[in-house]
């Protein structure tokens, strides 16, 4: 029998069927996607050996905002995550804005994982369009959604179990590769691939903070463990779990793994970027099918992340409805207490974002994808204003904190200029200009809809306390 949890503000509410072994493996692999068996080839290719600092910089942010939102969880475990929060304790249109935004970016990621996974599918039965891989694809994960939180659950432990292993098998070879246990597979090392390849910095610190720019958007999914533990029987003791858990995970998943390869693949390879970082460290080691291998690994990730943006979008828009800061028949949910409504009409938003592509001007679909390009930062910025201000209000109310940020408020300070930094050097560079601007202006229209929407609720709010007075 099921346990109920609050979604938000009354009405439905959601079934507490996620089991421990769940939201463990989505704590620990939830961050692992196909940007890095794939996408760290390009941060390696502009940055050069010196990419691994951007990956120390970016996972050591996601650490220090992951804590920041560890506190707030743990205090009040809601589905709505992050986005309550800043309704809570920065005001209504910053819980509205950023509850949109970043339900956004992931209904975008539901037709790019799509064509993603399609692509590997297509390449192995290419008797089978890529669209009707794509849809049986999202159909499939859809369903997994539609019939319970514990289902999808499932699926996702043992797609992160398999991209864990996955990333573990990588590191040992790499290990064995790196101190001559591999007869025949010697690799250079990092040190003579930096003399060799124009030093460890090649281009410089500014392809460093390029580089950022794309880890920061690989580690985008940490915090939706948060969202999923609240469907969870004992939410605070498993988000303080994955919050304590995020410094090795980081360390292991991500900064071994970028050492590894740069230890074993020159930074200007330029396979690097066409076949990935992972499946050009294996063909240099000399492990055979190495392309089958990081394909099926790929698939595996795309898959996940699929299942994930599907989940993170239908909670994340079912908690606004909630909210009342979206329509109300999104907040209606299946016997089973699943937000079906806010599941289907994700991925149909998604699949639209798709056959916009096909049929409108390439550009407007690729400003489509840039809107959601800065969209990490803002919500990593939001999180650290709302956990400066929260923390008054807690400690000011008398609630006792389990779980806390470390040296509030210097960290917290530190996290907000350090982003702000990073969010002026990307309007500053030409190639990453457009992603800010368009996250920008999605950014302001949204918060121009929130401001009208809370106008318009003050003045029913306001009529109806009229009427009721000559009552």
């Amino acid at each position: 029998m099921s346990t109920a949890i609050p979604g938000g503000q009354g009405g439905p509410a959601l079934a507490a069927e996620l089991k421990q072994r769940h939201v463990t493996m989505l704590s620990i692999a939830g961050a692992i996607g196909a940007g890095l068996f794939v996408g760290s080839g390009h941060a390696i290719a502009s940055a050069g050996p010196a990419a691994i600092l951007a990956y120390l910089i970016s996972g050591t942010l996601v650490v220090l905002v992951m804590r920041m939102l560890g506190e707030m969880a743990v205090a009040s475990p809601d589905t709505g995550s992050f986005s309550t929060y800043a309704e809570r304790a920065i005001g209504r249109w910053a819980g509205f804005s950023i509850g949109w935004l970043y339900w956004w970016f992931w209904v975008l990621v539901i037709p790019l994982e799509a064509v993603a996974a399609a692509a590997i599918l297509n390449a192995w039965f290419p008797a089978v369009a890529t669209w009707q891989f794509a849809l049986a694809v999202t159909a499939l994960l859809t369903a997994t959604n539609l019939f319970s939180v514990a289902r999808y659950g499932e699926f996702e432990f043992w797609f992160a179990l398999l991209k864990v292993i996955a990333v573990v098998g990588f590191i040992v070879l790499g290990g064995f590769a790196l101190s001559g246990g591999l007869p025949g597979r010697e690799v250079a090392g990092v040190l003579a691939l930096s003399r060799e390849h124009g030093g460890f910095m090649p281009n410089g610190f500014s392809a460093v903070l390029g580089a950022l720019l794309t880890t920061v958007f690989s580690f985008m999914g940490t915090e939706i463990v948060t969202i999923a533990a609240a469907e969870s029987k004992n939410p605070a003791r498993q988000i303080t779990r994955a919050t304590n858990s995020v410094v090795w995970r980081m360390g292991i998943f991500y900064i071994v793994s970028i050492f590894l390869i740069v230890s074993i693949v020159p930074w200007n390879d330029p396979l690097l970027t066409e076949v990935g970082s992972y499946q050009r460290a294996l063909e240099i080691m000399n492990i055979p099918h190495a392309k089958l291998i990081v394909d099926i690994v790929v698939l595996v990730a795309v898959a996940s992340c699929l299942n994930s943006a599907i989940y993170t979008a239908s909670r994340m828009v079912f908690s606004l409805s909630k909210r009342g800061d979206g329509p109300r028949f999104l907040q209606t949910t299946s016997p089973k207490a699943v937000p079906y409504v806010a599941v289907l009409a994700s991925t149909t938003v998604g699949f639209l974002t798709t056959i916009i592509n096909y049929f409108a001007p390439g550009k407007v679909f690729a400003f489509l994808l840039a809107s959601s390009g800065a969209v990490a930062l803002l919500v990593y910025l939001v999180i650290a204003v709302s956990q400066l201000r929260m923390r008054r209000k807690l400690v000011a109310s008398g609630q006792p904190l389990e779980f806390r940020m470390w040296l509030y408020p210097w960290l917290t300070w530190l996290v907000i200029l350090f982003i702000l930094a990073v969010l002026g050097i990307m309007l500053a560079m030409p190639e990453h200009r457009a992603e800010v601007l368009a996250t920008g202006m999605l950014a302001v229209v949204i918060l121009c809809l929130g401001l009208l929407d809370n106008r318009k609720g003050r003045s029913r709010a306001a009529r109806g306390l009229a009427s009721a007075e000559l009552r």
